[in-house]
């Protein structure tokens, strides 16, 4: 009796492609158009949403490729929106561990990410518990420019507000003025010796602290006064290159164990503002030179 030989990657194939199609556009706010055939995503907007190649997407689901990376993995995961099982699942499949509980998970629940969907103009993005972006939108884009012409490693909000070497930065390509500085730089520094606390065997987060600690004597100096708490609001007021300042309450909400740092910023309403900031997305994210 013939028996059919399953490739290697073959599951990790078919489950990407399972959970693609069952992702309907709405969920991760793209538009569902009378010609759309597919009911889930397609290939070049997972592509997308992950920060892949179609290529690399069309490889994994012909279980061509079969071995990608753990960052890979948790891009996949976050852009189809699956839970902690359901991760933990691709990650086998890719012959990888799965994050334990004591390490910093970039994860976005799929409940989060319904709710983010939901807020329509409001600027919003998401942190990781060592303030590692990993999650915004249009909105914030268009108001602190396009997060995604960074490399990854540059989308710590913690080496933004603490350089190390006058390296560039690329959170926030133009001015952010906020009336307590030092306060504000105190409180970052104060939820990052609580997230030491939280996540203990977290390699990335120490190896942050390290950076911070040996390279920027402003967060040496904070960080020696061993302070422990959390950031939750504050006010800013960005230089916006095309609108003009935009004054804007900045609050921080935090999801669960997983220690996700969602930042909203909020115009007051009926303000000036607000009208700048609906301008500002309507326009789009300026085009940024040199950095």
């Amino acid at each position: 009796m013939d028996v059919m030989m399953t490739k290697p990657g073959a599951g990790l194939g078919a489950m990407i492609r399972t959970w693609r199609d069952r992702l309907p556009p709405s969920a991760v706010a793209l538009p569902v158009g009378r010609t759309r055939r597919a009911t889930g995503l397609r290939r070049e907007e997972l592509a997308e949403l992950a920060g892949v190649s179609v290529d690399y997407i069309v490889r994994l689901e012909q279980g061509r490729a079969t071995t990608p990376s753990a960052q890979v993995v948790a891009s996949l995961a976050r852009a189809l929106q699956l839970t902690v099982a359901e991760r933990d699942h691709l990650y086998r499949l890719a012959n990888l561990v799965p994050p334990a509980d004591r390490m910093i998970s970039d994860h976005i629940p799929p409940g989060v990410h319904r709710v983010l969907s939901r807020l329509g103009d409001v600027a919003v993005a998401v942190f990781a518990a060592d303030w590692q972006l990993i999650w915004w939108n249009r909105s914030w884009s268009a108001l602190l420019g396009d997060p995604s012409s960074a490399p990854p490693r540059l989308r710590n909000f913690a080496r933004h507000r603490f350089p190390v070497g006058g390296g560039p930065s690329r959170l926030a390509p133009w001015p952010v003025i906020e009336p307590d500085k030092d306060a504000a730089d105190v409180a970052v520094v104060s939820d990052l010796r609580r997230a030491t606390g939280r996540f203990p065997q977290d390699a990335r987060l120490a190896a942050l602290i390290h950076e911070l600690n040996t390279g920027n004597e402003r967060f040496a100096e904070l960080w020696a006064m061993g302070t422990v708490g959390a950031h939750r609001e504050n006010h800013k007021t960005v230089e916006h290159p095309s609108v003009g300042p935009v004054s804007l309450d900045c609050d921080v909400l935090t999801d669960g164990d997983s220690e996700l740092k969602i930042v909203i910023l909020t115009p007051e309403p009926g303000s000036e503002h607000e009208i700048k900031l609906r301008l500002a997305v309507v326009a789009g994210p300026p085009v940024t030179t040199g950095g």
